[in-house]
């Protein structure tokens, strides 16, 4: 299939999507959000409408106490607002990226956005979310938060001057959080390995040690790996959403991101 013609569908889809958003929005109600069973998790999406969604993609939803609803749609990120009274839930205000995947996963989004923009009730029974919609049923289960004997590729870090990078072409990096306590990986030359301390949101690494091997290739890897080990020891809070993983810093900055091994 044509580029053109994935773009063409794409922006079918978001045109649907969109007039179902203004519908959505104008039926949203006016009770307020605050702190409910709702919030404090990243719920991940198991049930579509009755039907499991398609293997390796991974639609999310997290509601924060201030009223907004976030997540990944199987393509794109997509974000909104929300209010709640009681059981009752409205969705408001949703838009989205704008990448083009196939058209089967695009199909999925934007049943899973025209179904979130008519939401009518929820229900949360202990780590299983159900969201009750116009147009049929969402089923989500609670992200487990637990980083032992988890293990990451890294695709992102803190380069230390206020901007995040990119792991480079042709390198490499890793981490696994061993169950006991201890953080290993590769960090593009060397082996590296540091104490951790989580408690979900809350983590501590550090301090972190390496061996003392020097590579030439490829291009700027010794740099690299310092910045990305020195990200490391800045990390104060972690969140894992669907098959990624995030570090931020005690002011929220972005220290590291991972992709699940």
């Amino acid at each position: 299939m044509s580029s053109g013609t994935v773009a063409s569908m794409t922006r079918a889809l978001l045109l649907v999507v969109a007039a179902v958003v203004a519908v959505g929005a104008a039926a949203a109600g006016t009770g307020s959000a605050g702190s409910t069973p709702l919030t404090g998790k990243v719920w991940v999406l198991t049930g579509l409408l009755g039907k499991a969604p398609m293997r390796g993609t991974e639609l999310t939803s997290e509601f924060t106490p201030s009223g907004s609803v976030s997540g990944t749609a199987g393509c794109n990120s997509y974000g909104g607002r929300y209010s709640s009274s009681g059981q009752k839930l409205r969705v408001s205000s949703l838009s989205s990226t704008q990448m083009a995947c196939a058209p089967g996963i695009m199909a999925q989004e934007a049943a899973f956005l025209k179904a979130l923009a008519v939401t009518r009730s929820y229900a949360v029974s202990g780590a299983a979310l159900t969201i009750r919609t116009a147009v049929g049923v969402l089923a989500y289960k609670a992200q487990s938060q637990a980083l032992a004997g988890t293990s990451w590729n890294v695709t992102a870090y803190n380069n230390g001057k206020q901007g995040v990078e990119s792991v480079s072409a042709g390198s490499k990096l890793t981490a696994v959080f061993g169950k006991d306590g201890n953080l290993t990986g590769f960090a593009g030359c060397n082996n590296y390995d540091a104490p951790y301390k989580a408690a979900a949101p809350k983590l501590s690494i550090g301090p972190v040690a390496s061996t003392r091997k020097e590579c030439a290739t490829p291009k700027g890897v010794m740099d690299q790996e310092l910045r990305y080990l020195t990200a490391l020891h800045t990390a104060a809070t972690y969140r894992i959403e669907g098959t990624r993983l995030e570090l931020r810093t005690a002011l929220g900055a972005l220290a590291a991101e991972f992709e699940r091994r």
